[in-house]
């Protein structure tokens, strides 16, 4: 970026500089900015962006802050909302947020020797004027329920001042603070590179990888990256290399070739809506950064099987801040030595473990992301939790669901550290649906008026243990190595059997009743909400798996080929391992005149609406493929 003047480019107009005069000025003396684009999050994740010259956008200015701008059915993901009959939405910028600068690096306005710029205003959507729909709404909902819900509950309840260090009464609260923070990993390749499987699981099994240095074009364009994101404000605290990844090959040209990297960016948390916006923003940086470098972006949960995928831990914390000024955690116990948390923090534990099965629908939404939640990849498949083996021994435990992360000699660092989430989760919703099970197991806790020992002894309760909040058949808190120190029989006992499909994922909002009817507090999730996000995720999980998935493993038997001819030395060894794999091709591919293939069922499945029949059928596609390329790897090496 050093052959940009970045010191006279407009990256950021902070939140409250959003009068129609400061804008004006703030767009008139940097004309780089040429573009204004509203920003509205559908029920999807995804967001919209059109291009609006500044020249006009400044000519109408007040009457689109208030009214927005208007789209259509077509152009947003909102089933059962706006229909193709009834389309009307509305993008209603949120003048409360940091607004962003998006540059296109490739577009030089040669003028100004700057690149062209967009001016981000994350939206809100409406339909037919009235009913306030999408992501970046419901967050919000969210928060002000949860400030009405749990201000009451600490008046109703004072007790829990005794154990809370700094405030006395709810009186003294002036403000709750929602701050939240994501951890945003992703691969980074050469074009076209796919990457040797083995080579990838060998460099990462012996940690060849994880927090080295980088080289060439990788540490170039990650270090323009985060010089570029902390121009936004963003606070950057670290990007490294991550797991996975190979040594890249020094080419011809004098550049690295055959680059498989995996690498991570940290930055400062915030309030939840602004961190929802933030990491968007960054996401896009990020991409236009390395791809300015020839490198492709990849924010896929899983893109490479076998090796890690990317996460996107998400942290969790609530705050006072008081009438005085001082800014106390919520979470934090009177005494950091004597407790690991305050009842409101327990109980925003116990509600986010209790509640979880109706939130992993908006954490783990895609095939791609149930493919990284497998055991044995730090990626948590269990509804467990870690406290510490002491309160002066914080936990490390990298298999569990929900971590607490807490300093004994700060206290406004304690939180929680949500690990399933993976960069492609709706990053809006899954706070949203956080936020309500938490505040669900706070008015428990504060309600039943526990004390922080007891409810250490509810989350730390046995199976079989009865509750007065958490289920009887379940164990909610570990401090071993789950993947380890369990069977997968005594894991799906003690936490619950992770779905293997999204629509094992999604069917949880009919098993659990009782634990959607938390969602939908408040009104937050309306029952038209849910239905919507439901026909929307279903409708991605069966045309990607009919038109995407089954097409590509078709390729992956059709490229399983018989390699070896007649050889005296081998004994028939390479024919005996061809029949299985041939077997295993026609299973998985080959439709005969009295049996279908597997592929070919799971397709009827679908056609016919006989999900439960396509999900089973998913799974045992994904064994069997897994199985075929194994075999196939071990026949190829055999091969002279």
């Amino acid at each position: 970026m050093l052959q940009f003047d970045v010191d006279n480019m407009l990256f950021t107009i902070p939140a409250g500089e959003h009068s129609a005069e400061e804008i004006r000025k703030t767009l008139r003396s940097h004309p780089e900015v040429q573009y204004v684009s509203f920003v509205g999050i559908d029920i999807g994740g995804h967001d919209t962006d059109e291009k609006i010259p500044v020249k006009l956008f400044l000519e109408d200015m007040e009457k689109m802050l208030t009214t927005g701008v208007q789209t259509d059915g077509s152009s947003v993901a909102l089933p059962k909302i706006a229909t193709l009959n009834n389309a009307k939405v509305d993008i209603i910028p949120d003048l409360d947020v940091n607004w962003y600068v998006d540059y296109n690096y490739r577009n030089i306005d040669h003028r100004l020797g700057l690149p062209v710029g967009t001016l981000r205003l994350p939206a809100f959507l409406i339909h037919n004027d009235s009913f306030r729909c999408g992501s970046r709404v419901m967050l919000q909902e969210a928060l002000d329920h949860f400030t009405a819900e749990i201000l009451a509950a600490m008046k109703a309840h004072p007790y829990v001042f005794r154990y809370i260090k700094g405030a006395e009464s709810a009186g003294d609260i002036e403000e709750l603070l929602f701050t939240s923070a994501t951890e945003l990993e992703f691969w980074v390749k050469t074009p076209d590179d796919k990457g040797d499987r083995e080579q990838l699981f060998t460099a990462q099994v012996l940690k060849e990888q994880y927090w080295k240095r980088t080289y060439g074009d990788v540490r170039t364009a990650l270090e323009d990256t985060l010089a570029i994101l902390d121009r936004y404000g963003f606070g950057v605290e670290m990007g490294h290399k991550e797991v996975g990844g190979v040594k890249a090959k020094m080419g011809h040209s004098g550049h690295y070739d055959h680059v498989m990297e995996q690498l991570e960016i940290d930055w400062k948390y915030t309030g939840a809506l602004q961190a929802a916006d933030n990491e968007n923003m960054v996401k896009y940086v990020v991409r236009d950064i390395f791809t300015l470098h020839g490198l492709d972006v990849t924010f896929m949960a899983k893109p490479f099987p076998g090796v890690a995928g990317s996460g996107e831990h998400t942290h969790l914390g609530l705050a006072a801040k008081l009438k005085s000024g001082k800014v106390v955690n919520l979470f934090a116990p009177e005494s950091m030595t004597e407790d690991f948390l305050n009842p409101i923090g327990y109980g925003a534990l116990m509600g986010l473990l209790k509640n979880y099965e109706v939130i992993n629908p908006f954490v783990s939404s895609s095939n791609d992301s149930l493919n990284r939640l497998k055991p044995g990849y730090e990626a948590p498949v269990c509804i467990v939790t870690s406290l510490g083996r002491s309160t002066m021994e914080p936990s490390r435990n990298r298999t569990v669901l929900a971590g607490l992360i807490r300093d004994v000699n700060n206290p406004l660092a304690t939180r929680f550290e949500l690990r399933a989430p993976n960069p492609k989760s709706n990053t809006y919703l899954v706070l949203t649906a956080a936020h309500m099970a938490m505040l669900d197991g706070i008015k428990a806790c504060l309600t039943a008026e526990k004390t922080p020992k007891e409810l250490e002894a509810s989350i730390s309760k046995q199976h079989g243990e009865e509750d007065f909040y958490l289920e009887t058949e379940r164990e909610y808190r570990s401090e071993k190595d789950v993947f380890v120190d369990y069977t997968p029989e005594e894991r799906d006992s003690l936490f619950g059997k992770a779905p293997a499909t999204v629509w094992e994922n999604i069917k949880a909002f009919d098993e659990y009743p009782e634990k959607l009817e938390v969602l939908k507090q408040g009104g937050v999730f309306t029952d038209l909400i849910l239905d919507s996000y439901r026909e929307q995720i279903v409708s991605q999980w069966k045309t990607e798996l009919h038109d995407r998935i089954i097409p590509n493993n078709m390729d992956v038997v059709r490229s399983c080929q018989k390699l070896h001819q007649p050889d005296a030395f081998s004994g028939g060894y390479d024919d005996n391992r061809w029949s299985e794999i041939d077997l295993l091709r026609h299973q998985i591919a080959k439709d005969g005149v009295t049996q279908k293939s597997i592929l070919t069922q799971i397709k009827e499945a679908l056609d016919t609406g006989d999900y439960d029949r396509a999900s089973e059928l998913q799974t045992l596609m994904t064994d069997k493929i897994g199985e075929l390329q194994q075999r196939y790897a071990d026949y190829v090496k055999n091969i002279l």
